[in-house]
Order: structure tokens, then sequence, then C-alpha cells
């Protein structure tokens, strides 16, 4: 679990950029619950970071800006009891929001027309629509 955290490819933080934090979990009670730091947060500072491309970084600073708190990006997991399991759940989460802020965008989509087959029976159809419709009309005007 220690040590560095891989994104994807050559993409890879190193542990001493990942910021650990502990705390209580909240929810139900039980036997010790309240006593164990369970709670997980994982915070990486991706402006001061040096496993990024500028433009990597540029473009995981563009697509995580709603979660960027002074250049920070922060998870939490607590879903688990165990801190241990918290913190693999934390790395995951982390990983798969990076991977995905540093993903090359899509292609662009090639703009196609539709076949003259397909434009034709679009028409045949509104065409048949349009006289059952205009036979149901009442015809007492």
């Amino acid at each position: 679990m220690p040590g560095p955290l891989r994104i994807r490819g050559s993409v890879v933080v190193p542990e001493a950029e990942l910021y650990w934090r502990f705390s209580r979990s909240s929810g139900p009670g039980g036997q010790s619950v309240n006593t164990a730091d369970s709670r997980v947060e994982l915070s990486w500072d991706l402006e001061s970071s040096s496993a990024l491309s500028p433009v990597l970084k540029d473009r995981a600073r563009e697509r995580l800006a709603g979660r960027l708190v002074e250049g920070v990006v922060t998870v939490a997991a607590s879903e688990h009891r165990s801190q241990y399991r918290n913190r693999l759940a934390a790395e995951e989460r982390l990983a798969a929001l990076l991977a995905e802020a540093i993903a090359p965008p899509p292609r662009p989509r090639r703009p196609t027309r539709p076949s003259r087959g397909s434009v034709e029976r679009r028409l045949s159809e509104k065409a048949r629509r349009s006289q059952t419709k205009r036979l149901r009309r009442n015809n007492d005007d």
C-alpha cells in the first residue's frame, strides 16, 4: 500500500506528494466504532506536483476545476470499518479521478448525412401518418 500511486501508463504520483488524514467515521455506533480513526482523506497538490507534464497538468486543472481547493484535490473514504480498506478505497478513487482528468479528449465527431433510403422511409412514414389523420377528421364543415 505505501508507495507511489500509479495513475495510468507512465504517470505515477510519488508517495511524498500524497497527504493522508484520518478521522472517526460517522454513522451508527457499536463496539469500539467511536474510538477507531477509520475515515480516510487523501489529498494531492496538483499545482506543485512533479508527476504531470505541463500539458496534462493544464488538462487536469481544467477538468477538476470544481473539485480543486487552492490547487489541491481531496478524496474521502469511510465505507469500510477498517482504516486499511478505506486507504485502499481512497487510493483507488483518486487514481480513477486523475486518470479520467488527464485522459486525452475524444476524437471530434465526423459529420455524416442520412442515407437516401432512410430519408425516403421517413418521408413516406410522414405521408402515411398524415393520410391516417386526414381520414380521421370530421368532414361536417
